[in-house]
């Protein structure tokens, strides 16, 4: 089977490795050749083909030409090589889904569209995250009745909000995008720690860091110097780091722009007690799954697949959508160091059902099946 997959991953042309690269190396084992289209890099593109058979094709155009370079340069990839499915990573302004839509218009290969997560769901940090969730209704309502069917990452938030859009239940494929290299991400004994809190992720305005900030004053207020890592990039780290100093906080946190290896990644879970997520949108979290693989036990607002992880409270913590819920939260973790221990054990086994080869071969093979069933009805 050969796949087309239309991917808003820009990163992998310029040479980091990420968990699209790291994906690509499993997921190419089930396919004979997989060509990716993607937006222009942030700088010149130095990687086209990676593991042998997976091809990059980053746009030359910016954004808003996006929809006739997916549909130009995929029709003369289909000629050219003959692909069997289309997979659509869609968000923000759909044009990957528009382009993915229009090229299966034009080479009757079908599409399947991909939505990780919906800004505003279930809740919405500004406005701009209530605009952005109405385009999505708009896009899902257009295209329901084109894609061969949308792919989820979990198994709770989002089939309930593409039925309430009125997707068809037999449309919407749950097929989890965590995918943990449990080698690599592992429990180790006997790490020193060097903070209480670790963040990573783009710091973007659904990432809740102003909460994290006000709940680590809040721990600090309560007698609890607690110490932060936060690793990540984004147009909102300038205004947390104001934050953190208008707080008296700068001296107990520390940032890191990006970490280049997976196995550095995870030695900084394992040298942090909390892994914490305040986000009011999230398909995964992936980094909290990571942590909790490391043994870190997790505290997370109720988005995405960490409602379900953190329902019994085993490994780690669930909190609302305010800094006092958040903080409350983190102190429960914290207080114990014996129960946050045992938590982090628990962590670890919630965790390795996320492990890499199972998850990627049931998202390859769910694919394999789309892909059939659209062939047969056709």
């Amino acid at each position: 089977m050969r796949l087309l997959m239309v991917s808003g991953d820009r990163q992998v042309c310029i040479g980091e490795r990420g968990p699209f690269h790291s994906m690509q190396r499993e997921f190419s084992r089930y396919f004979e050749r997989i060509d990716v289209l993607c937006p222009r890099p942030p700088a010149e593109p130095t990687v086209f083909t990676i593991h042998d058979n997976v091809h990059f094709h980053p746009a030359s155009c910016g954004r808003f030409g996006m929809v006739g370079y997916i549909a130009r340069r995929g029709e003369e990839l289909v000629r050219e090589h003959g692909h069997d499915l289309i997979v659509s990573h869609d968000y923000g302004w759909f044009y990957n889904g528009l382009g993915a839509r229009k090229l299966s218009k034009r080479t009757g290969v079908p599409y399947l569209s991909e939505i990780h997560h919906v800004p505003g769901v279930p809740v919405a940090a500004d406005a701009r995250e209530v605009f952005d969730r109405a385009v999505a209704r708009c896009y899902v309502r257009w295209a329901r009745g084109k894609a061969s069917g949308f792919r989820v990452v979990n198994a709770t938030e989002m089939p309930a909000l593409l039925a309430k859009w009125g997707v068809r239940a037999e449309a919407i494929h749950v097929l989890p995008s965590l995918y943990i290299d449990l080698d690599v991400f592992s429990l180790q004994e006997g790490v020193e720690l060097e903070q209480d809190v670790i963040f990573v992720g783009r710091m973007v305005n659904n990432k809740g860091l102003d909460r994290i900030a006000a709940a680590l004053a809040a721990l600090h207020a309560s007698g609890r110097k607690a110490t932060a890592l936060f690793i990540g990039r984004g147009p909102k780290r300038p205004e947390l780091e104001k934050t953190l100093r208008q707080r008296g906080l700068s001296e107990f946190v520390r940032f890191i722009d990006w970490v280049e290896r997976p196995e550095d990644l995870a030695d900084a879970y394992r040298r942090s007690r909390v892994v914490v997520c305040a986000s009011t949108c999230e398909g995964g979290p992936r980094f909290t799954v990571e942590a909790m693989a490391c043994g870190t036990p997790a505290v997370s607002t109720r988005v995405g697949i960490m409602t379900e992880l953190l329902e019994d409270g085993s490994c780690g913590r669930s909190c609302d959508f305010t800094a006092e819920g958040l903080a409350s939260a983190l102190s429960a973790v914290l207080s114990d160091e014996e129960e946050r221990l045992v938590m982090g054990r628990n962590a670890r086994q919630v965790a390795a059902r996320f492990e890499y080869a199972r998850v990627l071969e049931g998202y390859a093979r769910g694919l394999h099946g789309i892909a059939e069933k659209a062939e047969s009805a056709g």
